[in-house]
């Protein structure tokens, strides 16, 4: 990734702590992907013991892991310790009042590329929508990887090169700053997945589009969300009234039936983290390296 497209961590941190009390209102893609991930669990053979929630935010995915599996030890960890305390502050009240149950969740603020875990810690790590925050996703996955234990599962979504766009777009030739964050291809993920040691790596990718009704909604939605652009490049001072009302008209190719769209590419990963017996993994099933064809263009 280039200079101009790295994240300033400080900055993701403290976009997210500004968002913690404003996220829920408007994450509904966060939302829809989680609950597209655990559908995707009920064909997954797998039973954590200890489970680690890699970008647990408000904690909507924690809650939804607790159910699915009730016995396990979940780690719920995230950058911005503001998104910790409003998700504690929302457990529910029957489990706050209940300490004897067995499941027990735990809090830690951490990095996702330096995880403040113990090598071979938990039997599976849950990522919903996260990794796209990393300056080197090479560096997450082995961090994944290496908190596992053998047999682990690695269960992620993440976020793809035409996410935004058409927000891209309008931005286009504005200026020599950035203004939307760059994404990886889901092949190039796939790679680094092998890369990082995991075996039988599954990829796949859909387009989920919401609208608006102004560009103006777009950008404030991401501004809640603390999702907005904090990258190296970006410019330091704010958009001039001029250059807004060329993004707004630049946004405007895009309306269809009175709706400018947002388009997200959502990437669905998992992939397991070999036993000492070669070629298989936890479930039992052989491994078969696969070679991702990138399409041809042209």
């Amino acid at each position: 990734m280039s200079d101009e497209f790295l994240f300033d961590k400080r900055l993701v941190r403290r976009s997210f702590d500004q968002a913690a009390a404003t996220y829920d209102q408007v994450a509904v893609l966060q939302r829809e992907v989680s609950n597209r991930m655990l559908e995707r669990l009920q064909y997954i053979k797998a039973a954590p013991h200890t489970l680690l929630d890699a970008g647990s935010g408000t904690g909507y995915g924690t809650r939804q892991l607790l159910q699915h599996y009730p016995q396990a030890d979940i780690v719920a960890l995230d950058l911005a310790p503001a998104m910790l305390k409003f998700a504690r502050a929302h457990t529910p009240r029957w489990k706050r009042h209940l300490p004897w149950l067995t499941t027990r969740d735990y809090a830690v603020c951490g990095d996702v590329e330096a995880l403040p875990l113990k090598s071979q810690a938990v039997d599976m790590v849950w990522s919903n929508l996260t990794v796209q925050w990393c300056n080197n996703l090479e560096t997450a996955f082995a961090e994944f990887n290496r908190v596992l234990a053998p047999g682990g599962l690695l269960m992620f979504s993440t976020l793809g090169p035409d996410t935004l766009k058409e927000l891209r777009a309008a931005f286009a030739g504005l200026d020599g700053y950035t203004h939307v964050n760059r994404f990886t291809d889901m092949h190039d993920i796939g790679d680094m997945l092998a890369g990082a040691g995991f075996a039988a790596p599954v990829m796949d990718m859909e387009h989920i589009t919401l609208t608006y009704a102004d560009a103006l909604s777009v950008v404030r939605d991401l501004k809640a969300l603390g999702a907005h652009n904090v990258t190296r490049g970006r410019r330091q001072g704010l958009t001039g009234k001029s250059e807004w009302q060329a993004v707004e008209r630049n946004y405007e190719q895009f309306r269809r039936e009175g709706k400018l769209p947002a388009t997200f590419e959502v990437v669905y990963g998992h992939a397991w983290k070999p036993e000492g017996k070669p070629g298989r993994t936890a479930d039992g099933s052989q491994v078969i390296k696969l070679d991702l064809k990138r399409p041809r263009h042209g």
